[in-house]
């Protein structure tokens, strides 16, 4: 369950490398309980980002506070409390998928038999928990990773594009498991990724970054509807259609897609798009919003400053 409390929290936050700012003056806000979505393209500065916030890099700029405390300044306390999935997890192959993760909690110390069991029936493995690594797929694989993250009962994880690779069905897996996290066990999870489909979906909050910068964050929800709308529309016939879109100043863009058009607008002219049509004498065969985080995503990196 969500609440007020502030899990994370960064205070202008950069990374520089030479004469580039990788990231520059990142401010993100994480509550408890909530699926934080990290949304950019790939080179945006999601992982170095999620360096910083691990300590496996130092920041140029700005500080990171977890549970309000300094993690540089509190790393050991800090970091048993979280867990993370960074990039890919690697096992030993020919072991199990059980002795891997007790392999991995001799390290750790203080892991029960009994909790690996519950990470494995947590993440769906509990019925090839014995089976070697090397019959794994892909998702299962990036499910035993996340099980790793787990074993030390985490109040934060940190999952860095954890369905890259995977199948439709692998997807719907992982997304479903992050579900779980958050529902069954309290955890805040931290989402990046550049499927924006996925954010959609699964998060309850986000922060879109782009070019090393934050230039949004907010409720999923809340953005969404904010912003332009893009409208699919069939229309008869083609040709006059376009060039009554064309006089209408609430339309902004107009781009032809075979038989079909998509228009946007803003967020409030639906209904006005389809009077202006009707009075035109066009015949509609189709009018549906497209509103979805992809439009949004495109909508607000158009122009956006490159970072120097």
């Amino acid at each position: 369950m969500m609440s007020s409390e502030i899990v994370l929290q960064t205070f202008n936050l950069g990374k520089k490398y030479r004469h580039r700012w990788a990231v520059r003056e990142a401010n993100l806000l994480v509550h408890r309980g909530e699926i934080f979505g990290f949304l950019g393209p790939n080179g945006a500065g999601k992982s170095t980002t999620i360096r910083m916030l691990l300590t496996l890099i130092r920041p140029t700029t700005g500080r990171v506070e977890f549970f309000q405390k300094n993690v540089l300044m509190h790393r050991a306390d800090v970091l048993s409390r979280l867990g993370g999935l960074v990039e890919r997890a690697d096992f030993y192959l020919y072991l199990s998928g059980r002795r891997n993760l007790e392999s991995i909690a001799a390290l750790g110390g203080n892991i029960s038999k009994k909790e690996i069991d519950e990470v494995l029936h947590l993440v769906g493995l509990a019925k090839r928990a014995d089976d070697r690594v090397k019959t794994y797929s892909h998702g299962m694989k990036q499910r035993l990773g996340i099980a790793q993250a787990l074993l030390r009962q985490p109040e934060f994880i940190v999952l860095d594009e954890p369905t890259t690779g995977l199948d439709p069905q692998g997807i719907k897996e992982v997304r479903e498991l992050i579900g779980r996290l958050s529902a069954e066990r309290g955890i805040t999870v931290f989402l990046s990724s550049h499927l924006l489909s996925e954010i959609e979906q699964v998060a309850t909050n986000m922060a879109v970054i782009h070019r090393g910068e934050i230039i949004v964050q907010g409720k999923v929800g809340e953005l969404l509807n904010d912003g332009d709308t893009v409208v699919r529309l069939i229309a008869r016939p083609m040709d006059y259609t376009k060039r009554v879109l064309a006089r209408l100043s609430f339309v902004k863009r107009v781009v032809a897609q075979g038989d079909e058009l998509q228009v946007t607008i803003g967020n409030t002219d639906s209904s006005l798009l389809s009077s202006m049509l009707m009075k035109s004498g066009i015949e509609i065969a189709t009018i549906t919003p497209l509103r979805s985080l992809e439009q949004y995503f495109l909508s607000i990196t158009e122009g956006a400053s490159d970072v120097d």
